[in-house]
């Protein structure tokens, strides 16, 4: 599945380098969700949440009465995992929450699994220099994607796993990372960060990864048209 990314910040739309230096806006995000009509899932990010600096959620309780979204950023309540559901959210992506000093929050998980199916839970495994980085990327953990991502399996349906080393930075992404995860679990892996080519997205399609795509598109570096065919043949 190839999955368009829309990414909040100040209720427009916008793509980062790393997670930090703005490179681009792109408008309303009513106007992007149009614009990928033809992709079965959306993902949206709230930047603003995930950086403690606001939130964008009326723009998500919008968009998800108009399309099948997946909503992460800064959602580190089950309270909020739960409001974001109740909107018509298909799928909440929760980082953050997940971890503490001492690897797996499996208390936080498990409450959080009491309250909504895990079926419906992503957890991000966002990684930089191996590591997993948490707080809206600005803290690195001690353990990697691998160290874990069997540990987290019963309180999730899926992974959204970021290269962060190489978000937003049009130089490619490291396909071997995502082929030795897909190896680890039978649970959905989406991969995220420097997808940059066609040829990625074919690769991660063929080792039934999904393709969080973001600034490839909003430069024009892919095609819609020729994506949404990729997909199709998918």
């Amino acid at each position: 599945m190839i999955i368009p990314c829309i990414d909040l910040m100040n209720g427009v739309v916008v793509q980062l380098v790393q997670g930090r230096e703005k490179a681009l806006e792109a408008g309303e995000a009513s106007d992007m969700l149009n614009r990928f009509a033809a992709f079965a899932c959306i993902q949206v990010i709230d930047l603003d949440a995930a950086m403690d600096k606001g939130s964008n959620e009326s723009i998500i309780a919008n968009l998800a009465t108009r399309r099948g979204i997946r909503v992460g950023g800064g959602v580190r309540t089950v309270e909020k995992a739960q409001r974001l559901t109740a909107l018509g959210v298909e799928k909440v992506i929760l980082g953050t929450a997940c971890f503490n000093a001492g690897g797996v929050h499996h208390q936080f998980l498990a409450q959080l699994a009491a309250a909504i199916p895990p079926a419906k839970i992503l957890i991000a495994l966002d990684s930089k220099k191996g590591r997993i980085v948490v707080q809206g990327w600005r803290e690195s953990l001690k353990i990697g994607a691998a160290d874990v991502i069997r540990e987290l399996e019963p309180y999730c349906s899926g992974f959204l796993c970021t290269y962060v080393d190489k978000e937003g930075m049009m130089q490619g992404t490291d396909l071997e990372w995502f082929r030795k995860l897909r190896e680890m679990t039978a649970h959905e892996i989406t991969a995220a960060g420097g997808i940059t080519t066609y040829d990625e997205v074919r690769a991660l399609l063929e080792m039934k990864v999904h393709a969080a795509l973001g600034m490839a598109i909003y430069t024009g570096r892919m095609d819609l048209a020729r994506l949404a065919a990729m997909e199709a043949v998918h």
